[in-house]
């Protein structure tokens, strides 16, 4: 990811075969026995874990040099298309290609992420363009939606709709999720700077208590590079936070720990109470509500099941 981020404003890029193999090549770090950088010797067929069914058979292998290639043709081509739509077709044509032994779904949502960093204008950080820990989260929808849309077997044809509202829903999603994130972050940081000013504590140790805040464990090794300090001087900094009371120590030695206090404990949870996570809504419900009869018990669900709530995971 910090490859593709580092081509999205390079002049000089061209999509070409040679790229899709070569990013492969470093997305499988380099075992040569998964075939790394190559395009797959045989058939390929997609397995449920749970039940051994088989859910999806990728085209023949020597269809797949072809078909890359018209898939790089296309990446090439100003179709006038919003590139989140352009970014989320080239996913789902690579997936269903599946022209690789091992790492097609990975390299689909890489290559997806690169197509929104290179031309979706107007995007102040690109680190955040990637939809990756979103799917994460919502993984057997994933796995749901391209099965639906792929069917058993390659086939073209079929509707990419499903799939590409589904893309543009993680993409809302997560940005929801980042931008309440930041907001956390924002109230605890701000908690914790009064805090030591209050306490006339040096200023840089601000990170080690939003570390410890935030449930890291903190360390003298992390520490200190953090803020530009010699080994001497943070054991002091984390010394004077224990005997504050904001870090409780655990363990000896270089072997020692340090944890949040209740305080910094509470101001965490303060946040997240602050801005919590809201239930998961299908922004295209409304387009889909004359699939469903006036008066009907049944409703609109996302993705198939009804609105959830996602893990509440750190710093979420």
């Amino acid at each position: 990811m910090t490859y593709i981020l580092q081509l999205a404003d390079d002049p000089y890029f061209v999509y070409d075969e040679t790229f899709i193999r070569g990013l492969h090549y470093m997305m499988l770090a380099y075992d040569l026995k998964k075939n790394a950088r190559k395009w797959r010797p045989g058939g390929v067929m997609i397995q449920r874990d749970a039940t051994g069914e088989i859910v999806y058979e990728g085209p023949n292998p020597e269809l797949v040099p072809p078909l890359m290639s018209e898939l790089v043709a296309q990446l090439r081509k100003q179709t006038g298309e919003p590139p989140i739509v352009r970014a989320a077709m080239a996913h789902l044509n690579l997936v269903m290609i599946h022209p690789f032994s091992d790492g097609n779904g990975r390299m689909a949502r890489a290559v997806q992420t690169l197509v929104t960093v290179r031309e979706e204008k107007g995007v102040l950080d690109k680190e955040f363009c990637s939809i990756e820990e979103y799917l994460g989260m919502v993984r057997e929808d994933y796995y749901s939606v391209l099965s639906g849309v792929g069917g058993k077997t390659w086939n073209p044809s079929g509707d990419a709709r499903p799939f590409l509202r589904f893309c543009l829903t993680a993409h809302l999603h997560q940005a929801e999720r980042l931008l309440r994130r930041s907001r956390r972050l924002d109230r605890i940081w701000g908690e914790i700077e009064a805090e030591v000013r209050k306490r006339k504590l040096p200023e840089r140790v601000l990170l080690a208590l939003a570390d410890a805040a935030m449930g890291f464990a903190v360390r003298n090794a992390t520490y200190r590079p953090m803020v530009g300090i010699n080994e001497h001087l943070a054991s002091r900094d984390l010394k004077l936070l224990v005997d504050e009371g904001l870090l409780l120590p655990e363990g000896e030695n270089r072997g020692r720990v340090y944890h949040a206090c209740d305080l910094l404990v509470r101001i965490r949870q303060q946040a997240r109470e602050a801005f919590p996570l809201p239930t998961i809504t299908d922004p295209f419900v409304m387009e889909q509500q004359d699939l469903f009869e006036v008066g009907s018990a049944a409703s609109p669900t996302t993705h198939g099941r009804p609105p959830a709530q996602l893990p509440d995971a750190l710093g979420d």
